[in-house]
């Protein structure tokens, strides 16, 4: 996939931000600007095998942007910090320079601990830029990214599904391929980076959560009003918890930023989310 020629001057944007960021020495971790937000997920379709299990979840990293390496090594580490039972991805990992990224990206993956597996999907930035080197770090770092597929935790024969529908920007996304390999009988969950998909998924019985990003939560929230800042794919849902249809929709803030690095009362974010079986 060629890169878009209208991601060029963005891309010399990002290296003048970026060399203002160093000489500024803007680049390192602090704990205080990334919040752990919980999510506890209470549900009669939770197997008691499943009952308290923990599933940790950032998206839109964004590498070589806002964030650096410095600031995803920090990161990292607050979340296995957390012990996670499963660590989700929802795309964007980078911006318009992936191929200077992708060696930072593999090594603060692989320092990622879960102890069931650590799963993806991709977003439209990773298809603008280098899919098939991102999927390759993925791969490098038994990350598993699902395109169109479910991925099956089994406990004592008892099985949580966990979706990942492929980029919806990029008209990627296959909801048909999904249903084929659903189990109407166990519990599902879905990735994928775009929120307002939450209209599609909520209409298969199984799935009782979808988690998202894409939006940045807008990077802008106020009181009252919460997110004026919304595009493609997250005017409905661009930050936080909905209720759509049976199903939860939760839509992270994200971790980076693209292009301006403010945050208006809209911190960085990793989800910690808490399945409940009620």
């Amino acid at each position: 996939m060629k890169k878009r020629k209208k991601d060029k001057p963005k891309s010399i944007i990002q290296t003048a931000m970026n060399t203002t960021r160093k000489k500024l020495n803007k680049g390192e971790f602090n704990k205080e600007s990334f919040e752990i937000v919980p999510l506890l997920i209470e549900t009669e379709k939770i197997d008691k095998e499943f009952d308290d299990y923990k599933i940790v979840h950032i998206t839109d990293i964004h590498l070589g942007q806002w964030i650096t390496k410095e600031k995803l090594e920090g990161v990292v580490n607050l979340i296995n910090s957390l012990e996670p039972d499963t660590i989700v991805l929802t795309g964007d990992y980078v911006s318009y320079q992936a191929d200077r990224y992708l060696q930072d990206l593999e090594k603060c993956f692989k320092q990622l601990e879960a102890n069931d597996v650590i799963l993806s999907v991709l977003g439209n930035h990773d298809y603008w830029t280098n899919p098939n080197g991102i999927k390759a770090v993925l791969k490098k770092s038994n990350i598993i990214n699902l395109e169109n597929e479910i991925y099956n935790i089994t406990k004592n024969s008892k099985t949580l599904q966990i979706a990942g529908i492929d980029c919806v920007t990029e008209g990627n996304d296959d909801i048909a391929k999904i249903e084929e390999q659903l189990d109407h009988d166990a519990p599902a969950i879905m990735l994928v980076h775009e929120p307002d998909f939450a209209d599609t998924t909520s209409q298969l019985e199984p799935f009782i959560l979808q988690l998202s990003g894409h939006s940045h939560g807008g990077q802008i929230s106020i009181p009252k009003f919460r997110t004026p800042v919304r595009g493609k794919n997250f005017r409905k849902y661009p930050q936080g918890e909905y209720k759509v249809n049976n199903m939860i929709q939760y839509t992270n803030r994200g971790i980076g930023t693209n292009m301006f690095w403010f945050r208006i009362n809209c911190p960085p974010e990793i989800t910690e989310i808490t399945l409940k079986r009620i």
